[in-house]
């Protein structure tokens, strides 16, 4: 056996409530190829449960059909499906999405040679169900210090969505207007019908979402994009 197997060997499992560094935490996260999603949040391990399919599945599914329809549409623009990100040295999130301006059209996260985000994406996005006290209170915090720009979080059980902007420092909630729409302050065009995803209507979701391509912001946006290349 190679040192290199026998250090890995004698690595300790991930256990959910670990308190490590960021280096740690990805050195046993590693070791554990069979293990889907962990975060570390403040320095803390979180493993997810089993996932079921109404409170987690099919609203994820929902919220990656809307914004991969705003990413298919946008230039210099990427979505992720719960990867890693390298945010600080004690929080190592796995966001259900995240929607980000690639680094070369002026975008201010970065991909690392090992493939992983560096820094803070644009925009992230979190289903929570059992998890929404951590959604709400330790990540937030992370998400808010380290400068992510805008950050949902959909509460399937109250069935509620919180839609944050960072404003000098601190997140403020991003209005809903007499439609019943929110509109992106990062992502020009990218519009949400808030009742309609949470009912599960996507066919209004995705309508609202293609006003929101059309629209001349969104035009717009995708000039500036091109120009900073």
């Amino acid at each position: 056996m190679t040192n290199s197997a026998s250090q890995q060997k004698l690595l300790p499992p991930l256990e959910n409530g670990d308190r490590l560094t960021r280096y740690e935490f990805e050195r046993r996260y590693n070791a554990m190829p069979h293990l889907k999603k962990a975060e570390l949040i403040e320095g803390v391990v979180y493993m997810a449960a089993a996932l079921r399919f109404k409170s987690h599945g099919q609203p994820h599914a929902n919220l990656i059909t809307w914004l991969g329809n705003y990413k298919v549409a946008t230039l210099g623009v990427e979505l992720g499906v719960e990867p890693t990100i390298r945010l600080d040295l004690d929080n190592a999130p796995q966001p259900d999405a995240v929607l980000l301006i690639e680094e070369s059209y002026g975008g201010q996260a970065r991909l690392s040679e090992d493939d992983y985000i560096e820094g803070a994406p644009e925009l992230v996005a979190e289903i929570a169900a059992s998890s929404a006290a951590i959604d709400l209170g330790d990540k937030k915090r992370a998400y808010r210090r380290n400068g992510i720009k805008e950050y949902i979080v959909w509460q399937v059980f109250e069935q509620k969505l919180n839609w944050f902007y960072l404003q000098e420092g601190e997140y403020v909630s991003l209005p809903v207007d007499e439609d019943g729409v929110i509109r992106s302050l990062i992502f020009p065009g990218l519009w949400l019908a808030v009742e309609d995803l949470l009912t599960g209507n996507m066919v209004r979701v995705l309508a609202v979402l293609q006003e929101g391509l059309t629209s001349s912001d969104h035009i717009e946006f995708v000039q500036q994009l091109s120009k900073l290349r």
